[in-house]
């Protein structure tokens, strides 16, 4: 089963992108990915959705 998640910048906190992710076995996603609040590229961690 898929499931949503949302990608949190580790900087300034905001939650720029949303994506699928298997939910069996698997770690908490971290990939670097651009921030436009801070404009250039940082590394976003997996947040769900509250």
């Amino acid at each position: 089963m898929r499931e949503y998640v949302w990608l949190e910048c580790t900087e300034s906190g905001s939650r720029n992108y949303r994506t699928q992710k298997e939910t069996k076995g698997t770690e908490r996603l971290e990939l670097k990915k651009y921030c436009p609040k801070l404009r250039r590229h940082t590394s976003h961690k997996e947040s769900r959705k509250k």
